[in-house]
């Protein structure tokens, strides 16, 4: 198929594919005529790269898996450097978590301790807020 229809099939650009090719994620195969072709493992190498993306995954985080596909395994997630990212990015997210409590949890006491307090008052008109 033709960059058009993969783009299409993919729910993505032409521009996008152009810029996933020149960053190695995906083949750059010509045909005879020199127009781009792809076929249906490349379609399935950008769905995973969209679904991974989808996810929070950077464009260069989705490399194992395009790798691990191109491989020749069924699944972008079956090779020990996927599941390796997988594992940073856990740690990742479990940090962040942690800090969206903490952030919070700041919140919370905030408002508490206007809880009790009388209404604070608008500056530009000292109405009530």
């Amino acid at each position: 198929m033709r960059i058009g229809e993969l783009a299409a099939r993919a729910g993505t650009t032409t521009r996008t594919l152009r810029y996933y090719e020149s960053r190695g994620l995906l083949p750059a195969r010509r045909g005879d005529n020199g127009y781009r072709a792809y076929d249906e493992s490349d379609l399935k190498l950008l769905r995973q790269i969209r679904t991974l993306q989808d996810f929070g995954f950077d464009l260069e985080e989705t490399r194992p898996f395009v790798e691990c596909l191109r491989s020749g395994h069924p699944e972008g997630d079956s090779c020990p450097a996927s599941l390796a990212v997988y594992r940073r990015k856990l740690t990742e997210l479990d940090e962040l978590i942690g800090e969206l409590r903490t952030v919070r949890a700041q919140i919370g006491v905030r408002l508490a301790a206007m809880a009790g307090d009388e209404p604070p008052l608008c500056e530009l008109g000292r109405q009530e807020l």
